[in-house]
């Protein structure tokens, strides 16, 4: 076994010996933070973003992940109760380089460590995470143990994490989704557009798959008044709501696990706005919503070998040529060539050519890998909430959709 180490050591006594393991035999030691006693094996995963580490930590897609940050210093904002994607911290286990001794801004209300300690996850400190990053780009992602446990030798570690799940397979989605209906209301603030009457509000049904609040603000403050619903719904009582005017578009959210394992969800997908579907709703779905709409027009997905996971992914828009700077967090991606016809590529990603999203050309359905809401760049994508809220007054219209745009 291979066993690298960092001599970087951040003085606390809350702090204390920790390793990761990789299941190709590589072990990084270090130090825990966070929750004690732990020992958890899940994906390694890395990303690049340079900040939004708490957002990271929150988004229920990382569910089944250990997550490494490329950037070296974490935790000099410390935490907030603002800047939350869900309502707990959702990784299995959080890798950084160096953690910040102090913490400044206006709006911490704790420390990273503590934060991480009060929800029950274990972090590892003062280890090369240059180092583990190469070994998954070139190697893929592969599943790894994290342990703060002296006791457990390497040998046992290594049966541990060869005796757990591959990700492929894993349908995670149950773990993260709500079990009954809700209409959001949280932290509207500034996002609240209800000015308008409410006859003249989009009602949207948002199915849970792991959602992250974000997307909800974007849709509330473009006016539409959201119903959050269990992503196993089936697709008679979501077309009952739309037959009683409850609703006027559908949305699919993110979330975790591989999107072929989410059978269910899939079905009622296909029943909707597949081949044999009478009547489409105005569709919309983000990243795990992308790659379930195109499983049940037909298409397949594919893991990729370390995934897209950062604020940094340059994407462009081929019907404009416009290229947006996008956030992403996902392991699988769509094969274009498997598309069905009636279906068409919007977007690429730049970086390796996978399809980053498309369009039903009959159908009110648009559906996109990377996310809109995370304002990357700042704002490049949050169009797409607008095309969005564009198609359901097209259809609350009797407009038909035009071949061109999907719209």
């Amino acid at each position: 076994m291979r066993a690298y180490y960092h001599a970087l050591m951040t003085p606390t006594t809350r702090h204390r010996p920790a390793r990761l393991v990789l299941e190709d035999g590589s072990v990084f030691c270090g130090q825990g933070f966070g929750a004690s006693g732990r020992t958890v094996t899940a994906e390694l995963v890395f990303n690049t973003a340079m900040c939004g580490y708490q957002e990271s930590l929150t988004d229920p897609s990382y569910t089944g992940q250990i997550l490494v940050e490329t950037f070296p210093l974490i935790g000099n904002t410390g935490v907030n109760d603002e800047d939350l994607e869900s309502t707990k911290v959702r990784v299995a286990g959080f890798v950084i380089r160096e953690l910040a001794r102090h913490h400044s801004n206006y709006r911490a209300s704790a420390t990273l460590d503590t934060y991480l300690a009060r929800h029950g996850v274990l972090g590892l400190h003062s280890v090369d995470t240059r180092a583990i990053t190469l070994r998954i780009r070139n190697r893929g992602a592969m599943r790894a143990i994290l342990t703060d446990d002296v006791a457990l030798s390497g040998e046992a570690l290594l049966g541990l994490l060869r005796r757990s799940p591959e990700m492929e397979g894993q349908n995670l989605v149950p773990a993260v989704g709500c079990n009954a209906p809700f209409t959001w209301s949280e932290d509207l603030g500034e996002w609240d557009a209800f000015t308008q009457p409410a006859a003249s509000r989009y009602r949207v049904l948002a199915l849970d798959c792991g959602v992250k609040r974000n997307i909800l603000r974007h849709l509330t403050e473009r006016g539409c008044e959201v119903v959050v619903v269990p992503h196993d719904i089936s697709a008679s009582e979501i077309s009952a709501r739309f037959e009683r005017g409850e609703a006027d578009g559908l949305f699919i959210s993110n979330g975790p696990g591989d999107p072929a394992a989410v059978a269910k969800t899939i079905a009622t997908l296909r029943a909707l706005v597949g081949p044999e579907s009478a009547r489409t709703i105005p569709t919309f779905g983000i990243c795990l919503g992308h790659q379930l709409l195109a499983l049940a027009v037909g298409a397949r997905t594919y893991k990729l070998k370390f995934g897209h996971r950062g604020a940094n992914q340059p994407v462009r828009d081929s019907r404009s040529g416009r290229v947006e700077i996008t956030s992403q967090n996902h392991g699988f991606a769509v094969d274009p060539a498997s598309l069905p016809e009636g279906a068409a590529a919007t977007h690429i990603h730049l970086n390796d050519g996978t399809l980053a999203g498309f369009r039903l050309i009959n159908k009110p359905v648009l559906a996109v890998q990377y996310h809109p809401e995370a304002s990357p760049g700042p704002h490049d994508s949050t169009y797409l909430f607008d095309e969005f809220v564009a198609m359901m007054a097209k259809a609350r219209a009797h407009e038909p959709v035009r071949s061109d745009s999907g719209l």
